[in-house]
């Protein structure tokens, strides 16, 4: 087992390695409850009365990699889980409240967004949806409104569209720069990011920038040198567009290795136009995630499967583009972690939807509903490196969902019908 390797998913069967956290856990001999220090003056919250709760813990409930309990409740105290376990059993809280018999599962971990931008493209989708195929090329119209706004417009922006997924249940999410492209915009652009999430990308490499359209190699020099310096202090993660039209293999390789080298953790765009060098590579780079994953050879999915990339697909952008399914099926079958996510952006994906991406998943890519469920929850997690969020467990942020029905599973059987109810995040109920 390769320490590190992210949870296991619906047909897996690796769990991480324990982390000192975990191993503390184990140690208490299967116990549900755990007493942060930090929350010894919180007040505690009981949720009850829930038909089925997730959580993603496989030693749980029916044992399944949603460890799935039935007639179950949740103690939350500050902003983490402190007991799960039969309503039963729940023991005494400061407060109450009655799921009336409905479904709890974590909140939506969105790995991949695109959401500090401004402006729209309705005349390109309305084009491409009357004949036209979509490219990259699109992008620049967003990067002409993005650096024509102000830091309150993207700012504002950014607010608008994560208070549509956080009524859909999106409790954690990344996000994206890429419609700057110069040093001064991707730089605020992160900071606009770095206002709403640790979870912020720099993706200087989304396109090369118009005024450099005539030299790609000094694009790249300025990305990979006073533009990293400029961005890196206020990002995790480096991204970079590798797809023809956008930066090849060689291009992706140095400014991924130039973002490691500062610090930056690397995640790709990979393989979502054509056959190409993305997967490859982000197995190579040890990248968190590889995104997209539409165009694979049996080799990317060998890599995938004996790495700990996780593959993030998105089906928005097929929604939207009319291009071919990620074929997730054969990526869970052959031991994949995935994950799935909105990839909300103006061009490709203009959806804030997880609860939509997952109906998708399920309707046309191959997934059942309790594997999308995971990918959307703990797969996002694995695909941040996160532990401590896309699960019910003592320990994990208090990040919860309560649906208006008694299944995850209406998620996929109820598609576009608005099923989130409640959303509690880091403990308190925001929705």
């Amino acid at each position: 087992m390769t320490p590190g390797r992210a949870p296991a998913r619906p047909g897996s069967a690796p769990e991480p390695a324990p982390t000192a956290d975990q191993a503390t856990k184990d140690a208490m001999s299967n116990a549900t409850t755990v007493s942060p220090a930090h929350s010894a003056s919180s007040a505690s919250t009981l949720i009850t009365n829930i038909a089925a709760l997730v959580t993603n813990d496989p030693s749980s409930g029916d044992g399944s990699p949603l460890g799935l309990v039935q007639d179950a409740a949740v103690v939350i105290e500050g902003d983490r889980v402190v007991w799960t376990g039969d309503h039963s059993k729940a023991p005494a809280t400061d407060n109450r409240v009655d799921a009336e018999g409905r479904a709890v599962l974590p909140g939506f971990v969105d790995s991949h967004s695109h959401l500090v931008f401004a402006g729209d493209r309705t005349q390109e989708f309305n084009a491409r949806m009357s004949g036209r195929p979509y490219s990259a090329g699109g992008i620049r119209t967003t990067v002409a409104a993005t650096r024509a706004a102000s830091d309150e417009e993207l700012g504002a922006n950014v607010t608008r569209y994560l208070a549509e997924a956080l009524r859909q249940g999106t409790t954690t999410f990344e996000t994206k720069s890429g419609y700057g492209l110069t040093v001064e915009d991707e730089a605020r652009a992160l900071r606009v990011a770095a206002a709403h999430t640790d979870e912020v990308t720099y993706l200087g490499a989304h396109i090369v920038a118009p005024e450099f359209a005539e030299d790609p190699a000094g694009y790249v020099a300025l990305v990979t040198g006073e533009m990293l310096d400029a961005c890196a202090p206020h990002a995790r993660w480096i991204d970079v567009f590798c797809e023809k039209g956008a930066f090849d293999g060689d291009q992706a390789r140095a400014i991924l290795t130039a973002g490691k080298a500062k610090g930056l953790h690397p995640r790709i765009h990979a393989n979502q136009l054509s056959y190409g060098p993305g997967v490859q590579l982000a197995v190579e780079l040890d990248a968190a995630s590889a995104d997209h994953c539409t165009h694979l050879t049996d080799a990317d999915v060998d890599a995938l499967a004996s790495g700990r990339t996780v593959a993030t697909l998105l089906p928005g952008a097929e929604f939207s583009t009319r291009a071919a399914w990620p074929d997730a099926r054969r990526l869970l079958d052959a031991g994949v972690t995935v994950a799935l996510s909105t990839d909300c952006n103006p061009g490709s994906s203009f959806t804030s939807s997880v609860p939509f991406c997952i109906a998708l998943a399920v309707r046309d890519m191959g997934m059942t509903p309790d594997e999308a469920v995971w990918s959307a929850t703990a797969g996002g997690a694995a695909a941040l490196r996160r532990d401590d969020v896309g699960r019910i467990t003592p320990g994990a942020y208090a990040d919860l969902t309560l649906l208006d029905a008694p299944s995850h599973v209406h998620l996929a059987y109820r598609p576009g019908v608005p099923l989130v109810s409640g959303v509690w995040r880091r403990g308190e109920r925001v929705v």
